[in-house]
């Protein structure tokens, strides 16, 4: 485990990350142009889309089905425990759990795309470690949505709303830059097939060098976005703290147990694993200030953001594998 972290802790992914993070707490002025964060963020989600459709034009259906029923469940599953623990354990107001709620009911597509990269990084040091499924951006699209929603209809049912403003959210979520990308470029990658898929390789493919940079480049903006949060540490509280970091292991668990019933690699699970894990702080915010306006920003922004999101992208993705390990074994 030692080893892991270590790798872990010094790839240049989580290290770019880090120093993000220091940037902002030492009020470096630092960040990166509106505009380039955009257009490497469009160009990672279009690359893991094209990617995964590819590599879906070779899957069976039987391959892939059980991945995906499971990956459905997750996304019943994850919103739901995590509004009961708020509400229950955490007394939070039915605003505040469902919101928070919605965004650890959906995925962190960053943090889908750092534990690709550990993977990756990981198989160059274990060669017999078996190839990472090429279908898992499929299974990252179809966990961006339910969560949200779930939530979001549980918060609208409690509070009397009616389900005030849903065709709204599930627009925005469903026509959002991440969904348009993943989906998107899932559609192209599987029409276009390998042998067209080899002309772009160089470019899009998410274990080569312009990949892997641009997510370097990204990660320490994301370490400056979460850094700027870091104070808000103070207002959510222990218990928030406590949730950000027990959840996502609980769920993280759970994908593992249910990705090894559904045939998924070591790799898979770990993925699936930091999906289940991660808390959405793309689609989930706009989607709770639409439909739960008294849910506290405070909370469910920094938890995603200044919490759990640093928690996995340091210690949690290497945690996951070796969890995924031991279940395979």
């Amino acid at each position: 485990m030692h080893d892991i972290l270590q790798t872990n802790l010094l790839s240049p992914i989580t290290l770019c990350f880090i120093l993000g993070i220091v940037a902002k707490l030492v009020r470096s002025e630092f960040s990166l142009p509106k505009d380039i964060y955009l257009g490497i963020s469009i160009y990672l989600l279009l690359a893991l889309g094209l990617k995964g459709g590819v590599e879906l034009a070779e899957a069976s259906f039987s391959s892939i089905i059980s991945p995906v029923l499971v990956t459905l469940l997750i996304g019943c599953i994850t919103p739901i425990s995590s509004y009961l623990i708020l509400r229950k354990l955490g007394r939070f107001s039915v605003a505040d759990a469902a919101g928070i709620a919605a965004h650890y009911g959906s995925v962190s597509a960053v943090t889908f795309i750092a534990a690709q990269s550990f993977i990756n990084e990981m198989s160059t040091k274990m060669p017999s470690l078996p190839p990472l499924e090429g279908y898992m951006p499929t299974l990252l699209a179809l966990l961006e949505s339910p969560g949200i929603h779930i939530a979001l209809a549980i918060g609208a049912i409690k509070t009397a709303s009616k389900g005030h403003g849903t065709a709204k959210v599930l627009h925005e979520v469903l026509t959002g830059r991440t969904m348009i990308l993943l989906l998107g470029g899932l559609i192209v990658g599987y029409l276009i097939g390998h042998k067209n898929w080899e002309v772009i390789a160089p470019f899009y493919d998410s274990k080569g060098g312009v990949f892997r940079g641009l997510l370097c480049l990204f990660l320490l903006e994301m370490g400056i976005v979460a850094g700027s949060r870091m104070g808000d540490l103070k207002k959510v509280g222990l218990f928030l703290i406590g949730f950000g970091t027990i959840v996502p292991l609980l769920h993280g668990t759970l994908a593992i147990a249910l990705g090894t019933w559904a045939g998924l690699s070591v790799g898979g699970c770990t993925v699936l694993a930091a999906m289940a894990a991660s808390a959405s702080y793309i689609a989930a915010p706009p989607a709770v200030r639409v439909t739960l306006p008294d849910a506290n920003p405070s909370y469910y922004l920094t938890a995603a953001l200044a919490i759990t999101f640093p928690f996995n992208v340091v210690l949690g993705i290497p945690i996951y594998f070796e969890l995924a390990k031991f279940f395979h074994a």
